[in-house]
């Protein structure tokens, strides 16, 4: 087990769909998608992927890095 890690999620607020007025509906849709492919992931540092909206756009991203 690695000690001292830092898991990091980034979305832009005004990028693709979450820039519409359905942004709460929009990260919603990100976090439940990604909330539940975590256990599919090897959480060790240098982790990481783009998040996408609902159209595809890359809106953001995740990584695991050293605390």
């Amino acid at each position: 087990m690695i000690c001292g890690m830092r898991f990091v999620l980034e979305v832009d607020l005004d990028a693709g769909a979450l820039a519409g007025e359905r942004r709460g509906d929009e990260l919603g849709r990100i976090l439940r998608y990604w909330g539940g492919s975590m256990k599919q992931v090897e959480l060790a540092p240098g982790a990481r992927q783009d998040l996408y909206d609902s159209d595809y756009t890359a809106v953001g991203s995740w990584r695991v890095e050293p605390d």
